[in-house]
C-alpha cells in the first residue's frame, strides 16, 4: 500500500548512506560528515526535488520541509537566529496555518527566524520571504543558456535599499542602522530587517534588560523596528521555468545566483542540492585556509560554526512530466519521508 513512500526511502536512505551514482569525489568526501544531510531526489507535484542541509550550531536554526500533494507543493526554509526555537516552531505550524489549522503562538523575546515560503499551485508559483534566505529561478534562453532570475530580495541591512528603508521609516532614530566591525546591523544587534519572533525589536513589553547584554537596547523602543510583513511575488510559469533553488543565506553567503542556477543546470539531478552544498562548504573551507576533510570531523558549535553556517538547499525542478500525485512530507535532517495531510 505504501510503495510510493517506500520509492521516495529508497532514493535516499539517510544523511551517511550515498545514493547511486553519487561517486564523484567531492560527494565521498561528504559521506563522512556526521553533520550532512540530505534526500538527493524525490517528487513532487510538479515535478523532482533534492534536499540538503548542513549543521553549523551547536542546535541546528536551520528548519525546513517539503509538502507535497496532487494539487500544489509547498517548500519552507526558516533560518533561525538567537536559537532554533522560532524556527521548530514555525516548522511545526506555518503549514498547518495555511491550512486554516494553526494553533496559539508562544511568546519568544530574543529569539526569531527568518522565513522563506514557496507553493506551486497549478500553472503558478507563490514565493513568501522575511529576511534574507533567497529563491532563485533558473530559467532558459535559447537552447542551452540558463539565466538566474531571483524571486526574493534580501532584507538584510547590508543592502543599501534596506538601510535606506529603514532610515526613512524611522527617521527620529539616529541609531537604526550601526556599524560594527564593518557590519551594518539593525539597532548595531541584528543583521535582517524583517523576521518572524524577535518580539524584543517589535514591542516594548518584552524588552530585555541588562542580564542579557547581546539583546539588551540602550534606549527605550519606540515602536517596531522589526518588520513581520513579507513580500510576496507571484509568477505564471513558462515552459522555460526550469527550476528554483530555495536556500538560506549560508548557501548565498559563497555563492552568486549565476553560480549557483548554473551549477543546477549543468549536472545531474541526483543529488543536485548536496553538489550545490558541497560547492559552498569547499569555498567556506578556502575562506579558512583549511581543507575540508579537518572540518568535517569537528563537532557542531565552537569551531565547526567559525567555519560556515547552518545551510538548507530545496532545488525544485519544475518537469510534469515527473510529478508525484501522493502526499508526501520532507522535513530537513529527518530521515524519515512520511505521508502529508496536503488538502490545499
Amino acid at each position: 500500500m505504501f510503495s510510493w513512500l517506500e520509492k521516495s526511502v529508497s532514493t535516499c536512505l539517510g544523511p551517511l548512506k550515498k545514493c547511486a551514482g553519487m561517486d564523484d569525489d567531492h560527494d565521498l568526501e561528504m559521506d563522512d560528515d556526521a553533520l550532512i544531510w540530505s534526500n538527493d531526489l524525490g517528487m513532487h507535484s510538479h515535478g523532482e526535488f533534492s534536499f540538503a542541509v548542513a549543521q553549523a550550531n551547536a542546535a541546528l536554526e536551520d528548519h525546513s520541509q517539503v509538502e507535497t500533494g496532487p494539487p500544489a507543493t509547498f517548500v519552507g526554509v526558516y533560518d533561525g537566529h538567537g536559537g532554533p526555537n522560532a524556527a521548530i516552531h514555525i516548522s511545526n505550524h506555518l503549514f498547518q496555518h495555511l491550512l486554516g489549522q494553526f494553533g496559539n503562538n508562544p511568546l519568544i523575546a530574543a529569539i526569531g527566524s527568518c522565513c522563506l515560503v514557496g507553493v506551486i499551485c497549478g500553472g503558478t508559483l507563490y514565493v513568501a520571504n522575511l529576511g534574507d534566505s533567497r529563491a532563485v529561478m533558473g530559467c532558459l534562453e535559447g537552447s542551452d543558456k540558463i539565466v538566474a532570475v531571483p524571486l526574493t530580495n534580501d532584507h538584510n541591512a547590508k543592502e543599501q535599499a534596506v538601510r535606506r528603508e529603514l532610515r526613512n521609516l524611522h527617521h527620529d532614530d539616529a541609531n537604526i542602522v550601526v556599524k560594527k566591525k564593518g557590519v551594518y546591523r539593525v539597532k548595531g544587534i541584528i543583521q535582517v530587517s524583517r523576521a518572524i519572533g524577535d518580539f524584543y525589536l517589535k514591542n516594548p513589553q518584552f524588552a530585555l534588560d541588562e542580564s542579557f547584554p547581546r539583546f539588551h537596547l540602550t534606549e527605550p523602543l519606540q515602536g517596531p523596528v522589526l518588520s513581520a510583513e513579507p513580500a510576496i511575488t507571484t509568477r505564471n510559469l513558462q515552459s522555460n521555468d526550469k527550476f528554483i533553488i530555495f536556500a538560506s543565506d549560508g548557501l548565498w553567503e559563497y555563492l552568486t545566483n549565476k553560480e549557483a542556477v548554473e551549477i543546477v543546470h549543468k549536472n545531474p539531478r541526483l543529488g543536485i542540492a548536496k553538489r550545490l552544498l558541497m560547492m559552498a562548504m569547499k569555498k567556506a573551507a578556502k575562506r579558512t585556509k583549511r581543507p575540508y576533510n579537518d572540518i568535517k570531523i569537528l563537532p557542531a558549535g565552537g569551531e565547526r560554526r567559525k567555519v560556515h553556517d547552518d545551510i538548507t538547499i530545496v532545488v525544485i525542478f519544475i518537469d510534469p512530466a515527473n510529478a508525484s500525485h501522493h502526499e508526501i512530507s520532507v522535513r530537513g535532517f529527518d530521515n524519515n519521508v512520511g505521508a502529508s495531510n496536503f488538502t490545499f
